[in-house]
């Protein structure tokens, strides 16, 4: 074999060199945990460590001034089987919740009707619904709204009805009141579903002789129940979560005759005014649980109810 027989070795093709503007992958992760560096030091100091401490504190005996003594399931059993004022607040907290969130997302839908038909002032009439919510559940509105329904108060001195925050059949539905009458937020998400729902399908169905009210059941319910269904889910959680306009409208002591003691006032009650913060760490994570089932809940009934346009199914 000559060397002329030998081929000549192959020249390797160069490296292609990255694109303008494109960075290898892992300084781009990188930049990418810098920016969210933030966050996940707020989540883990005032989220997940906090969590954790009250998972813990929740099977010790706390009092804020003594170190934690572990008691195991002390505190649980003790709230289920020994406390009745406990589930006096259950009682009461789901009370609450079955009158106001249909409440408020009735009348949420109700407006947001009637906006979608304006000609005229929609702006204002959207912002001016809306400005409640935007008070959120301050203690001065809670205040306020203590002094309308008390004695002597706005509702007393228009219809004579006495003081409700007085009453234990009507103070927590002065309480609720508030929470309906704060609908700014899912009235706002309504409306903007109500602009999602094409007009041909009315037009299809005043075609078909369908009236108002049967365009209502067989359009705007249907392609409005994804919308409805995430402001059932927001607002449920919410109102499990009620405290400042029952604190303020009792007093901070859940009165009259426990009518207003939501859960949260009376884990209020337990961790800072009793100094039992191992009970109310128990109370905070039962909650937890709780508000978990119920969204499970809701999400797996929302198979039969709620119709997803995209998927053409319910």
């Amino acid at each position: 074999m000559t060397t002329t027989d030998i081929p000549a070795p192959t020249a390797r093709p160069p490296r292609s060199a990255p694109a303008a503007g494109r960075r290898p992958k892992r300084e781009r992760e990188g930049a990418a945990w810098v920016f969210l560096s933030p966050w996940v030091l707020g989540a883990t100091v005032l989220t997940l460590l906090p969590m954790a401490v009250s998972l813990y504190l929740s099977f010790t005996d706390y009092d804020l001034f003594n170190p934690p003594h572990w008691v195991g399931l002390r505190n649980y059993t003790q709230m289920f089987t020994e406390d009745p004022r406990y589930w006096r607040s259950v009682t009461t907290t789901l009370t609450y919740v079955v009158i106001a969130v249909p409440l408020q997302l009735a009348l949420a839908l109700v407006v947001a009707l009637a906006l979608k038909t304006m000609k005229r002032g929609k702006g204002f009439y959207r912002s001016a619904f809306y400005a409640p919510s935007l008070l959120g559940a301050s203690m001065s509105v809670a205040l306020v709204w203590r002094a309308v329904f008390n004695d002597g108060g706005t509702v007393d001195n228009l219809f004579g009805t006495g003081g409700w925050v007085n009453k234990p059949g009507w103070a927590l539905v002065a309480v609720a009141l508030l929470t309906v009458w704060q609908f700014g937020a899912p009235m706002v998400i309504f409306l903007a579903g109500l602009q999602q729902i094409p007009a041909e399908l009315y037009e299809a169905a005043a075609v078909d002789g369908a009236g108002r009210w049967r365009q209502f059941r067989s359009v705007t319910v249907p392609m409005l129940s994804p919308v409805l269904f995430f402001n059932l889910v927001l607002q449920t959680i919410q109102a499990f979560q009620v405290f400042t306009p029952a604190f303020a409208v009792s007093g901070g002591k859940g009165g009259p005759a426990d009518s207003t003691l939501v859960y949260t006032l009376y884990l209020y009650d337990r961790g800072f005014v009793a100094s039992h913060m191992g009970y109310a760490s128990a109370m905070a994570w039962v909650l937890l649980l709780v508000i978990g089932a119920v969204t499970a809940v809701l999400f797996r009934t929302s198979r039969s109810w709620v119709f997803y346009a995209s998927e053409g199914e319910r």
